[in-house]
């Protein structure tokens, strides 16, 4: 059957109607006339899969394997026009779950492609791959349009390593230094790495060769970044948001950094600040935040290991502004209580998924106003999109 895609659902699945009944076809874009097989029907909504592009104003996707993968799931628009449907697709967020009417500019990233600085790939019974969307089946790749020539590279030489099954973490520098994490019971080889920059070679998290860190670079600033710890994946658009993150934040005041990891935030805006305090219940990077407070020369930066309802107390300064990164999950409660709690005159809140966001701000606005939403590309060609919202004390 025939049908038209009218707009994008907000994980970038096209959307038509077929006897009224909302149908979801991914690899779809807006205003696709497309011929299509309904793969399944519930009572609510149908699922179905383009057999045939009628007409399109699409471009051809990059990755030869975007119809398997799922990872690239915008692939098929030109950028310009992700950008609008992640705009679009914010400001529906925040009208559904909020109520507002807003405004939300979406920040381009400078780099669309080779933009991400880790890769985590699977293998099968030798066959490296990734997830097919949804599943735990293996797409075997030879290539990820998204991470540099150089990791592509090192993805070819992953077989030569002799592993059969497990996951291989792969990570790298401003530097193009390589720091890879064997996750597999298999007894690993070693082939010719001569032409790389390895930083550390791990399995199961213990060294093989090497260290289990490396330093990275970002706004003429250095950051200890061990080998399982969070750090930004796209190094172009984080300049962006640190940059934004220090025309956002009031000067001279002292910043909360909670649930900190290794620092990131609190240390770009410390230079401006009176103090910063991080809170944050992983040791390591608590350790790793201290040392890098230390290698940039910032005497204003304390970094607290623990509950935070509980370390909340030991901090006796008044608290002006808190930043906060958390997980996609988003804010616990528990969480949500400590913010009213720390009672900061302005929040800046970080959020992977506007989601989680729109709901924790649900939670916070009986006591904040919402001053600005601004959203930054970090996942280019995929539907995820970075969001920074500015509260401020009613």
């Amino acid at each position: 059957m025939k049908a038209k895609i009218l707009r994008l659902d907000d994980y970038g699945r096209g959307i038509c109607y077929i006897n009224d009944k909302i149908t979801f076809v991914p690899n779809t874009c807006i205003a696709d006339e497309v011929e299509i097989e309904i793969i399944k029907e519930t009572k609510k909504y149908n699922i179905a899969m383009a057999k045939k592009i009628i007409s399109s104003n699409r471009q051809e996707s990059f990755c030869p394997y975007s119809n398997t993968c799922g990872g690239c799931s915008l692939s098929l628009m030109k950028y310009e026009d992700t950008l609008t449907f992640k705009k679009q697709k914010l400001e529906h967020i925040f009208k559904k779950f909020c109520n507002l009417d807003i405004n939300i500019p979406v920040i381009a990233s400078p780099n669309t492609l080779e933009y991400r600085n880790k890769i985590t790939l699977h293998v099968k019974e030798g066959r490296v791959g990734l997830y097919k969307e949804e599943t735990n089946e293996i797409v075997s790749i030879d290539e990820c349009k998204l991470v540099s020539f150089k990791v592509n590279e090192f993805i070819k030489l992953i077989p030569d390593f002799k592993i059969k099954n497990g996951t291989v973490v792969i990570r790298n520098n401003y530097n193009m230094e390589f720091l890879a994490n064997f996750i597999t019971e298999d007894k690993l080889e070693f082939p010719n790495l001569t032409n790389f920059k390895i930083v550390g070679i791990l399995q199961n998290g213990h060294i093989l060769r090497g260290e289990d860190f490396f330093i990275e670079r970002l706004n003429n600033m250095y950051f200890k970044v061990s080998y399982d710890a969070f750090f930004q994946i796209n190094l172009g658009i984080t300049e962006h948001l640190f940059s934004l993150l220090l025309e956002l934040a009031p000067k001279d005041k002292c910043v909360l950094d909670l649930f900190c990891g290794t620092g990131t935030l609190g240390l770009t805006l410390a230079p401006f600040s009176k103090k910063v305090y991080g809170i944050e219940i992983n040791k390591n990077a608590t350790i790793n935040a201290t040392y890098n407070a230390k290698i940039n020369g910032l005497n204003n930066c304390f970094y607290l290991c623990g509950d935070a309802n509980e370390l909340i107390s030991k901090i006796n300064d008044k608290i002006d502004l808190v930043i906060i990164d958390p997980p996609r999950s988003g804010m616990s409660k528990n969480g949500i209580e400590l913010l009213k709690k720390v009672n900061a005159r302005d929040i800046i809140y970080i959020a992977c998924d506007p989601i989680t966001l729109a709901r924790d701000i649900n939670y916070l606005k009986s006591d904040y106003n919402i001053k600005s939403v601004i959203g930054l590309d970090m996942f280019s060609f995929t539907y995820h999109v970075e969001c920074v919202c500015v509260l401020s004390l009613k």
